[in-house]
């Protein structure tokens, strides 16, 4: 099982959609032919849910970061959670995508292209563009995410388990998803 963070995101879109409280969501996926379950937590940027987001940031294995490309404020917020995902995880390589939604109101747009770019050159992380409303890359953003967690699953075994033996095969690997 795979657990991530992610700010604002539901499976079905909703119109009058009021965050107000924390809500967290399980969902199952298929990604390469295999099932995988993720944990979802939506703080909906609530500060009230503070400890519950630091306990999900320090257990979550990836971290979708969502804000509305119309509204400026919710791009700001997002310097501070990912500089608040840093100071939990201590790690700057941990999977990490920002994603700009309602991308179906591109007319309404109060967050550059350009704005978004430079922050992705600078923290070096995937973006992309999604609509809650048309459903449009709302996968593709986990399972994105969810190959970005498994390399690095990958990573990380072949520097615990080491090369391969003399006789080439690989020590056996567990993941856990």
């Amino acid at each position: 099982m795979v657990k991530f963070c992610l700010f604002c995101w539901h499976s079905q879109f909703v119109e009058d959609y009021e965050p107000t409280k924390a809500d967290s969501y399980r969902k199952k996926l298929m990604l390469d032919g295999e099932e995988v379950q993720i944990d979802i937590l939506d703080t909906a940027g609530q500060e009230d849910y503070a400890a519950i987001r630091d306990n999900y940031f320090r257990s979550g294995e990836g971290f979708l970061c969502v804000f509305s490309i119309t509204e400026r404020e919710s791009f700001t917020a997002t310097h501070e959670f990912r500089e608040q995902i840093l100071r939990v995880k201590g790690d700057e390589d941990v999977p990490f995508m920002l994603v700009g939604n309602k991308a179906d109101l591109d007319e309404k747009r109060r967050v550059s292209l350009e704005e978004v770019q430079n922050v992705v050159e600078q923290w070096k992380v995937p973006y992309i563009e999604t609509s809650a409303k048309t459903r449009s890359n709302v996968d593709k953003i986990f399972t994105d995410l969810l190959r970005e967690v498994y390399k690095r699953k990958m990573s990380d075994t072949k520097m615990v388990n080491g090369p391969k033996s003399k006789c080439g095969k690989k020590k056996k690997k567990c993941f856990i998803f």
